[in-house]
This record gives structure tokens, sequence and C-alpha cells, in this order.
């Protein structure tokens, strides 16, 4: 089992470039990022209901094709949530992931789902491979302080949909009237909807409630990135790590990446209903009780499909063909 990990973890890292890089392998960086030591604190089941699994529901559902999606006939994904009506999409599940921004009547709210990464589409992959550092789109986000750097291809990602995904949360928003929106999305679509809910935050008027739920984050920039999301979005911007998913420890923090403070980790699941036994609040950066602590080495990267709440699993294999 160990070797079987490893070497998948191995291929896993061919597309970030890092399969020769030494400090992967237990090696701690010396940087002077931030690493919090606190006591994690045990998140209930009535919490787990409330706030994670609808997110959860529609990050699995923005895996599936636009026409399934607009339609609202995506199979089991979309069965297990009724009512709502989508208002776009767009995204061809290669170099521009799929997304969809819909009306989630029940929460009068207003949803901004995107797809995460599908192995088996290389356009996909090669989003998450241009791994390097860059200098933060200021244009996009003008209220930025200085010295944010992000992920190269998360960033580029991003930009191909964030003209859309802003003019479509805006007339969302007029048609429909509510004031609450919900972004979320695994993997490459958590790092995407990362950069989204500070888009939003910073062009939208502050009376406009906005969350951020995502699941399976890589880290997406640098200290002063990690920083920006604590600032803007704070309480509001959660990322759920599940057990031994290797992803969230990707980019390594020897080259200057950084997870923002909003953790949730899954410590154990029952494999045989698919829902978490162990679940925990992660306080400050990089806790070393939760994802940051696992050891790469012991890793499972079929944890970072899932399953989190309630059995759901992300990937397009949920969908209809």
């Amino acid at each position: 089992m160990f070797f079987q990990n490893f070497l998948d973890l191995c291929l896993f890292l061919i597309p970030f470039g890092l399969v020769r890089t030494a400090p992967l392998l237990g090696i701690r960086d010396s940087s002077d990022n931030q690493t919090s030591t606190a006591a994690t604190t045990d998140v209930s089941t009535a919490t787990i209901d409330s706030d994670l699994v609808r997110p959860a529901q529609f990050s699995r559902i923005a895996y599936c094709s636009s026409a399934a999606v607009t339609s609202w006939k995506c199979g089991p994904p979309c069965d297990a949530v009724q009512g709502v009506t989508v208002l776009q999409s767009g995204g061809d599940g290669g170099e521009v992931p799929l997304y969809f921004i819909a009306h989630d009547p029940s929460q009068q709210s207003i949803v901004v789902a995107h797809q995460g990464t599908e192995s088996d589409n290389i356009l996909s992959i090669a989003n998450d491979a241009e791994f390097g550092l860059t200098d933060f789109n200021t244009t996009l986000f003008p209220n930025a302080p200085s010295g944010i750097q992000v992920h190269d291809g998360f960033q580029k990602t991003f930009e191909r949909t964030s003209d859309s995904v802003l003019s479509g949360v805006r007339d969302a928003l007029k048609s429909t009237g509510v004031n609450t929106i919900a972004v979320t999305g695994h993997s490459l679509g958590a790092a995407i909807a990362t950069m989204d809910a500070l888009m939003l935050k910073q062009n939208l008027p502050s009376s406009i409630q906005l969350s951020t739920t995502v699941f399976g984050l890589p880290r997406g920039g640098n200290q002063a990135y990690a920083n920006f999301i604590d600032s803007a979005l704070g309480k509001t911007f959660t990322f759920v790590t599940n057990q031994n998913d290797p992803v969230p420890t990707l980019p390594p923090r020897f080259l200057e990446f950084q997870h923002s403070q909003g953790e949730i980790h899954i410590r154990s699941v029952d494999t045989a209903t698919g829902n978490p036994t162990s679940v925990v609040s992660c306080p400050g950066q990089e806790n070393d009780n939760c994802s940051e602590g696992n050891s790469l080495l012991d890793v499972d990267l079929s944890n970072h499909i899932g399953p989190y709440f309630q059995n759901i699993s992300m990937n397009h294999k949920n969908c209809p063909l």
C-alpha cells in the first residue's frame, strides 16, 4: 500500500514539476511563513449539515457538462439539490474549467461553482502545471495590498472566466433580488473560487453577504496572499481538507506558498456510509494538527476525490454521459 501511494503521488506531482524535490519527502521548509500549533475543536454534525453539505453538493455538480447542469438533469448530483435555477454556465472542461451561476431559492442565494481538475484531460492538468508565483492582477484586484504573488496557472485560469463571472453575478443579484452569494469549488475549482470570492468582495456593494466554502484546496499564493484572504474574507472563508489528501500540501511551502486561515479537516470517514466520523476546525494558518501535519509518505490520492460529507465525491463519474 505504501509503495502504491508513493507511486501515485509521484505520478500526481509530475504536472507540478516536483517529483525530484527532496523537501516533499519530509524536510521542513525554513521560510518565515506562519505555522499554527493551536489545538483543534470538533465540528458538530449540525454545523456540517447546515454549512458544509450544500456547498459540497454544488461542487460535485460543477463536474457535469454545461448542458446537463443548465437543464438540471445531471443525475444523482442534481437530484440531491432541488428547486435550483441555473442562470449562466460556461467552460469547456479543459483550458477553461466548467462553471455555473445559479439561484438557490431555499437558501436565498446566488451560487457560483467551479469544476476541479480532471485527471484525464491534459489541458485541465496544464492549468495546474504552471506552478510558479507571479504578481497579483491589480486590474481585477485594485484594492489589494502590495507584495501579493499567486500561483501562475491558477490566476491565468481564473482570468479566463473572471469577467463573465462578475457580470453574471451582478445580473443574477439584480434579477433575483437576493443579497447573498455562495462560492464553491473543488481542487483547481477551489483555487478559482477563492479568487472569485476576493474579486466579488472588491467589486460588489458591501451590503452583499458573501460566503466561500471550498474543498481540496491547493495552496494558491504567498504569505501576503494568505493574509489578504484572511483580511478580506475572514470567517466567511472555509476550506475543507480530507484525511491524507496530498493536494492541500501543494505547492510546497519551501516555494513560498502558504494557506490562509479557515481550514476544516476531516480526520476519518466511515467507509460504509461515506460520512465523516471525526471533523475538526483548525485555528490559524497551516495548523500542524491538520493537513499541514500529514506525512507525505502516507498519502492517499483517493481522499482528494472524497468522500467528504454524505458520501459526496468529486469527479465527472457522478454525472450522466
